[in-house]
């Protein structure tokens, strides 16, 4: 069982969770049921939103085949908490400025590498496991 990737997921749900209240309640406030409604505190919401959404679930899926694939222990957690500090660290950026800021960088950065050192790993497994 990836019970690394479970304990991980389970934490990005609470998030998800956090971040789609945070738009309901802006989108309350503003009167608005879809879209942003021009009002610039609700698109920025939604933005973060969609962003987690764009990212964590492909870093997530390829966590888990990593696990049940056998990668080291260590690197799955490095995985999941490197993903979990960036995600935070994107969302608390771009929450506060939808220009540049350095938490919003950052985060970026955290979870492309998180992405990419995934995908090699992914890549190397697979064709160790194929050749």
């Amino acid at each position: 069982m990836p019970a690394i990737t479970l304990l991980f997921a389970s934490l990005f749900v609470l998030f998800n969770l956090v971040l789609m209240a945070r738009v309901s309640l802006a989108r309350r406030s503003s009167n608005v049921g879809i879209g942003s409604g021009g009002d610039p505190l609700l698109r920025r919401r939604v933005r973060v939103h969609a962003n987690f959404i764009e990212q964590v679930p492909i870093a997530l899926l390829l966590m888990a085949l990593l696990e049940l694939a056998g990668l080291a222990q260590a690197w799955l957690w490095a995985f999941g908490v490197v993903l979990l500090a960036g995600r935070l660290l994107h969302a608390r950026g771009l929450s506060a400025s939808a220009g540049y800021s350095y938490g919003r960088f950052l985060g970026t950065v955290l979870s492309w590498g998180v992405l990419l050192a995934e995908a090699v790993a992914g890549l190397a497994m697979a064709a160790r496991h194929l050749g």
